[in-house]
């Protein structure tokens, strides 16, 4: 049976360009839609699958569109974005409105450009059209006051680094990281180091987000730097970040895109350097929701070597993949639901410092 597609996007040219790209697979059924408001109606009508859904549209934007679909009849959704900070900032709102992953688009003539995501994009609906939808209110980020960053910096100062927790996550992730990062406490004993795919243009921005709504400060780690305990540290994305051991100081540094690896930043690549510069018995290591196997094999022998390792469930994981892998290779310690990783953590974290 046929992938039932809604594309949306008010640029005739790009819808055809993708109706194109989607047909010529023999995996799509397709229709088209040139507003928010038609894909709302769209949506009912037709019950697609799964939606790609253009972030600036005239009359209704994607996110009005995608709050409205959210409601009315829920299905997986990949917006399709610009490579830009201000496209970073509405795509993650739309993944926290409930869709389960975006596309970017480059620069340069429509028909050139998307050729080159072509291949990307229609990997990205089949995922998307198998995926789970994680329905969520609107968040209000806030900034958190200023004594409370004090508090928490300051902390981070005056401990040594007992451990090391590194997580690995890809499609469903930024929604994912939202629910489970602001659960941990202010005073969190180790550093995170979170690799998670994402175009470089975009972790900034995400790191950002992420530090307005946690208790723990959170940095884009986008230059040689020394980890801190209670600070949660995003690999830059158009790179690969290793934890390296200068002179018994643990420290994050970006290089560049290793072709070894198929994903980036590479969680495989992330929890190798892990090994080789921690006591694999102070590694905490979790997999979260994404497609591939990005990781598993180094995370699974740092459960062999002592340490602690998460796979996230599949009850909760939005596309199970990632998870899947790590379990399958009897890598997983324990195996929990988002809702639940944020205490284990803690309680782990804690028996690292007694």
């Amino acid at each position: 049976m046929k992938i039932k597609l809604l594309i949306v996007d008010d640029s005739a040219l790009m819808r055809q360009q993708l109706r194109q790209f989607c047909e010529k697979t023999g995996e799509f059924e397709v229709q088209v839609a040139k507003n928010g408001k038609e894909a709302i109606e769209k949506n009912l009508s037709f019950q697609p699958d799964v939606i790609s859904l253009d972030v600036n549209m005239p009359e209704m934007d994607g996110l009005t569109a995608l709050s409205h679909i959210m409601v009315t009849r829920p299905v997986p959704v990949v917006m399709v974005s610009s490579l830009t900070e201000q496209g970073a900032f509405v795509t993650f709102e739309a993944l926290a409105l409930g869709a389960v992953d975006y596309i970017t688009k480059p620069g340069g003539t429509i028909s050139l450009s998307l050729k080159e995501i072509e291949e990307e994009l229609v990997e990205k609906l089949k995922v998307a059209a198998r995926a789970k939808i994680k329905q969520k209110n609107r968040l209000s980020i806030e900034k958190k006051p200023e004594k409370t960053l004090f508090y928490r910096r300051s902390l981070a100062v005056k401990s040594s680094v007992e451990g090391i927790v590194i997580i690995g996550v890809s499609t469903g992730g930024p929604s994912t990281l939202e629910e489970i990062l602001p659960q941990l406490p202010v005073d969190f004993s180790l550093p995170i180091v979170v690799a998670q795919h994402m175009p470089p243009s975009f972790t900034g921005s995400f790191a950002k987000r992420l530090n307005s709504i946690c208790s723990l400060q959170v940095l884009e780690a986008n230059q040689l730097i020394s980890i801190t305990p209670g600070t949660v540290y995003i690999c830059k994305g158009g790179a690969d970040t290793v934890v390296t051991n200068r002179s018994g100081k643990l420290m994050l540094l970006p290089k560049p895109e290793s072709s070894h690896y198929l994903w980036h930043p590479s969680v495989e690549l992330l929890g190798k350097s892990a090994l080789e510069a921690c006591d694999p018995k102070r590694i905490i290591a979790v997999m979260l929701t994404g497609m591939g196997y990005d990781g598993a094999d180094a995370f699974t022998e740092i459960k062999k070597n002592g340490g602690r390792t998460i796979a996230e469930s599949e009850d909760s994981a939005v596309v199970f993949g990632m998870p899947k892998e790590l379990i399958d290779r009897g890598g997983a310690s324990l195996t929990l639901p988002a809702n639940k990783i944020a205490d284990q953590l803690t309680v782990w974290a804690r028996s690292l410092i007694e």
